[in-house]
């Protein structure tokens, strides 16, 4: 018997698991595909909000500042990828510049720091690179870039390290109430459990259903990007944003924590849960929009196109909180942006949240970090030298872009939640996301997995189950 039981292996689910694996409780938690970070947490912006959007006495408004907070102390601790780049809300006319004073007062509202008003000449000299017709801006120095599936793998890694069972491949399709507590079908085996924590993304009303506790409805939206080359990052130094409407924070333009720069997404209603794909008119709404912030972008240098889904709801808030229609059964749901800057502020408060219901937790007195992986491209000359005579494989580069290494790749291999798919070792080392998009390493770390689990060529997988790579030698037998 579980005390809790996570569903759901995102940003927000990862965050929970840490966050509880600080107490001496039986926890696990089960991912419906074949490793986490897999849904909205590894197609986003990667912006940690400053929190000035939301409206106060949110939930957002907490979330957010209490979040960006967490993130900046992860970041350090866990050695993800993080810069703390600042953002600009830009103005086009007098409309917008009342909009601008709107947002600051909400942000003094809601916490948010060393926020300014900027005019244009004040901005212009901060990013020369914005179009003419700019007449101002919100400057928020607190606003910072981070590597969204690096945070969720690195609270999960902890959260592994220090006891919570994780369980992938495993979609729920039944929860039933026996005795007080749960009994939960997933991956056709049976989980007991406590309290369930409903952290499904853009499956949380689906589940929020098989306990008859559907007070909500998931809407998902889509948003496309551009992902532009490294030789870009002189574009702009801080995440830029257009005045948000209704529809969202709208096109940005922003480097990435790795040193690309990202712009996008639209947003575009009534899709399907797991429609992922881009298209021609989408992306050409995206560059036509930037082009308002800059008119300089060169998409020549364009290396990767791609779409991610939010969890928006029929609720102007997030859903987190006990179901008034199911005892013990916890939603995090609806967590659209500021998800992402909110996700450990989350955690957080789901603790506050079990405690309120009656559980009882104890610290643990031997809780602790996992160490953080070794980075070769960030070592000094001599800490490279010292790790290759440690160990060789270290000298051996593996991806020529990045310069990530076969040890890098082993190590992924054999952390705590270990990747089987080339995706999966992408997003832990960085491997396949530089200019060939995997065209030089993918093959040789396939051939890594193939040798590190001893499997054919055929069975190993680029992302979710059945996108299979090879199909068998040229010549063999079918």
């Amino acid at each position: 018997m579980y005390d809790v039981t996570i569903i759901g292996g995102g940003v927000c689910g990862a965050a929970i698991a840490m966050y509880l694996s600080k107490y001496d409780i039986k926890c696990c938690l089960l991912e419906k595909d074949n490793d986490i970070a897999i849904g909205t947490t590894r197609a986003n912006s990667g912006i940690v909000h400053a929190g000035y959007d939301p409206e106060p006495d949110t939930l957002m408004a907490r979330l957010n500042v209490r979040g960006a907070e967490l993130i900046e102390e992860l970041a350090l601790k866990l050695n993800i990828p993080y810069r703390k780049v600042g953002s600009m809300v830009i103005s086009f006319d007098a409309n917008d510049e009342e909009h601008l004073k709107e947002l600051y007062e909400r942000g003094v509202a809601n916490g948010v720091r060393g926020m300014e008003l900027l005019d244009k000449e004040s901005l212009l000299a901060r990013e020369p690179n914005l179009s003419e017709e700019v007449t101002g801006a919100l400057y928020a120095p607190s606003a910072a870039v981070v590597n969204p599936w690096r945070l969720c793998l690195a609270m999960a890694e902890t959260a592994a390290k220090n006891g919570v069972e994780f369980f992938l491949d495993s979609e729920v399709t039944n929860i039933e109430k026996v005795n007080g507590a749960f009994s939960v079908t997933a991956g056709g085996k049976l989980y007991d459990t406590k309290y369930i924590i409903n952290a499904a993304g853009l499956y949380s009303d689906k589940i929020a259903e098989l306990v008859g506790a559907k007070d909500f409805e998931i809407r998902p939206s889509k948003g496309q990007y551009y992902l532009l080359d490294k030789t870009s990052d002189w574009l702009v130094k801080s995440v830029i944003f257009q005045c948000p409407t209704e529809k969202g924070k709208g096109v940005l333009v922003s480097p990435t924590a790795e040193g690309n720069i990202i712009i996008g997404p639209n947003a575009e209603s009534g899709n399907e849960r797991d429609d992922v794909s881009t298209t021609r008119e989408g992306l050409d709404f995206v560059a036509q929009e930037a082009a308002k912030t800059t008119k300089l972008i060169d998409y020549r240098e364009n290396i990767h196109s791609f779409a991610g889904l939010r969890a928006n709801s029929d609720k102007r808030d997030f859903i987190i909180g006990e179901s008034a229609l199911c005892r013990h059964f916890i939603n995090v749901a609806g967590i659209k942006s500021p998800g992402l800057s909110s996700a450990p502020a989350i955690g957080e408060y789901v603790v506050e949240i079990l405690e309120d219901c009656g559980m009882l937790l104890t610290e643990k007195d031997n809780w602790e970090y996992p160490a953080p992986h070794i980075c070769f491209a960030e070592l000094s000359d001599e800490e490279k030298a010292e790790i290759c005579k440690r160990e060789p494989k270290y000298g051996n580069v593996i991806c020529r872009c990045n310069l990530i290494t076969e040890g890098e790749i082993l190590d992924a291999l054999n952390s705590n939640i270990k990747p089987r798919t080339l995706d999966g070792i992408k997003r832990r080392t960085g491997s396949s996301m530089g200019r060939c998009q995997g065209g030089f390493c993918g093959v040789r770390i396939h051939e890594i997995i193939c040798n590190y689990y001893g499997i054919p060529a055929e069975r190993v997988l680029w992302d979710k189950n059945g996108s299979y790579i090879v199909a068998g030698k040229v010549g063999g037998k079918k």
